[in-house]
């Protein structure tokens, strides 16, 4: 089946958030998040080593909206949800990328802004991406890679219910330039996830 055709939700909503994929407009709101969390971000993100510009956040928007729409990356946003149900503060970024539509195998990955750790938010979106990944897209497997040094990220994975299936030792750079590794997480269906509900989706289509 051609990507395009699959049919993914653009909007989810976890017990306290609303993802959603990028849409025009949302510029301003993720370039205020990024540049409040740059300090934070720096370490791990190559993206996150300079402020941007509004119209470079715009754009970036823009155009993953549009990779969005021809299935090569599944980005979004994470909002606060009001007691209305209405986005509120946007909180970071997440997704699932590094897509294998043959295979049905993603890899979740997320940042959080300065200011919202220690509240479970990122978790919560690990685990909402998981169920949209393997109830909703037949997932066969998903993935989250971390960096060895960054307990507060590989500590998301283990509480989403992912296991650590490998240790990369010393296979990257940091931003810094010194040697890393990386830590590989996953949930697989037939082991974590039941058969049944592959089998199910099969049917259905």
């Amino acid at each position: 089946m051609d990507p395009v055709l699959i049919e993914v939700p653009a909007r989810i909503e976890t017990e306290r958030m609303i993802l959603r994929c990028p849409m025009p407009g949302d510029g301003a709101a993720v370039n205020e998040a990024e540049r409040e969390s740059l300090v934070e971000l720096k370490p791990w993100m190559p993206w996150a080593q300079a402020g941007k510009s509004l119209d470079d956040s715009e754009a970036y928007c823009r155009r993953m909206q549009a990779r969005y729409l021809l299935r090569e990356d599944l980005a979004m946003f994470m909002f606060e949800r009001d007691v209305l149900g209405r986005e509120g503060r946007l909180i970071g970024g997440t997704g699932l990328h590094r897509i294998d539509w043959t295979l049905r195998s993603f890899e979740i990955g997320y940042w959080r802004r300065s200011g919202f750790g220690g509240r479970g938010y990122v978790t919560e979106a690990a685990r909402g991406l998981a169920r949209l990944a393997f109830d909703r897209l037949g997932a066969r497997r998903v993935e989250i890679r971390t960096d060895d040094g960054n307990a507060a990220s590989w500590k998301v994975a283990e509480r989403a219910g992912f296991t650590l299936e490998a240790l990369l030792r010393g296979d990257s750079l940091a931003n810094s330039g010194e040697v890393r590794s990386t830590r590989v997480y996953a949930r697989v269906r037939g082991i974590e996830e039941p058969l049944a509900a592959l089998r199910q989706l099969s049917v259905q289509h």
